[in-house]
């Protein structure tokens, strides 16, 4: 790609874990100067293992390195430099954490009133605005974990999804308020949380309620609003999902699986009548399927264009030949584990955005970025040696 649609936009991110650094990583990916700025030691994600390995390197290429201490007067000045240079700037710490060291969006607003300050928090304004609040908190709260588990066991979504989804909307949020910008000259404060964006996953739920009277159950427990749409067991005792969400899908399925018996029958005619059927329809597609291995029916259903889908972990994913012939990047983690990931889920004329910069090793970028704030080099020495930067 001759030329990503952020460059020229400098952004200084304040943030760890995943929420920050997702919205991080949009922009970044999208070509603009993401700078992370970190403690001397290190944004604490960098040493996570378990199933907080993957957050460092997953949510933080493109990037570059400034470590400062901030806990003093000079690291304070040299982020405060580093901001009047910025397009943008984003935090996810607890809520005043930089309000107090002066790094606040009334603050900063007054040194550079261009700059769009976009904070990620758990919560919008209201009465829980200061309460802490982690992915889990708030999915159990949201009713997104009483959704995804049974009635009595509420289970929270298998991936970050609100922290990721809370990125992306503030990443929305810092492009609507820049291209504003470009009219009246003036930054703004964006804000976005992590209870709202479960709120927001789970309103087709509430709707459903407000229209039918009929509390939603969680989806393992769902009255299906199709016939067919489930997993099925093959012949090798393999499992594939299977979807027939239309009359004519159910004509083609019924012609080309040789069950002339279903096609014929009335009470199978419409989707709203197989659902109604489905306690002694199924096992008798169960049958029509366990006469094939799992590969022989996926051919077959992608043959006649019915959806389908393995069940896939993650393990999976790395020999995927649809994501491995253009949607995986090449990343090196600064801990020297090399892997690859998937980009953005995004084509722009046809190009999937890329990797440019590794995820970097701590400080990576901190001699560069200074010498572009206009310290000299005897001063960055001088700060490396006071470890007031690293």
């Amino acid at each position: 790609m001759a030329q990503l649609p952020l460059e020229g936009v400098r952004v200084v991110e304040f943030a760890h874990m995943v929420m920050g650094p997702s919205c991080g990583l949009v922009l970044a990916d999208l070509g603009a100067e993401v700078i992370k700025v970190e403690p001397i030691e290190g944004d604490n994600t960098r040493r996570l293992m378990g199933a907080g390995a993957g957050f460092y390197p997953v949510f933080n290429r493109n990037k570059k390195s400034l470590a400062i201490d901030l806990k003093r007067a000079e690291g304070r000045e040299v982020a405060l430099r580093l901001i009047d240079s910025a397009d943008a700037m984003t935090e996810n710490f607890r809520p005043g954490a930089l309000e107090k060291m002066g790094f606040g969006y009334a603050d900063l607003c007054r040194r550079n009133p261009r700059l769009v300050y976009c904070t990620l928090k758990g919560f919008l304004s209201g009465p829980y605005e200061n309460r802490p609040a982690l992915d889990e908190v708030v999915q159990m709260m949201g009713g997104l974990a009483y959704m995804t588990g049974l009635p009595d066991r509420p289970l929270r979504v298998g991936s970050s999804v609100n922290d990721i989804m809370g990125g992306m909307f503030g990443a929305i949020g810092i492009l609507a308020a820049l291209r504003e910008r470009d009219t009246t000259g003036r930054g703004k404060l964006v804000r976005t949380a992590l209870f709202e964006n479960t709120v927001y996953l789970v309103a087709q739920h509430m709707a459903q309620l407000a229209i039918t009277g009929e509390e939603p159950p969680p989806m393992a427990m769902k009255k299906p609003a199709w016939g067919i749409y489930d997993i099925f067991t093959t012949r090798e005792n393999d499992r594939l999902f299977v979807g027939v969400v239309t009359d004519t899908q159910w004509e083609v399925f019924c012609r080309e699986f040789g069950a002339g018996d279903l096609a014929a029958d009335e009470r199978l005619r419409t989707n709203s009548q197989r659902v109604k059927e489905r306690e002694w329809m199924l096992p008798r597609l169960a049958e029509i399927f366990r006469g094939y291995t799992k590969s022989e029916l996926g051919e077959k259903l992608e043959a006649i264009g019915l959806p389908y889908a393995p069940i896939t972990r993650p393990r999976d994913l790395f020999d995927d030949p649809h994501l491995n012939a253009g949607g995986m990047i090449d990343t090196k983690d600064p801990r020297g584990y090399e892997f690859r990931v998937p980009g953005l889920p995004l084509e722009l004329d046809g190009e999937r955005l890329g990797q440019r910069m590794n995820p970097p090793a701590l400080g990576e970028h901190s001699r560069a970025l200074l010498g572009g704030l206009g310290y000299t080099a005897e001063v960055i020495d001088a700060m490396f040696s006071d470890r007031i930067v690293a």
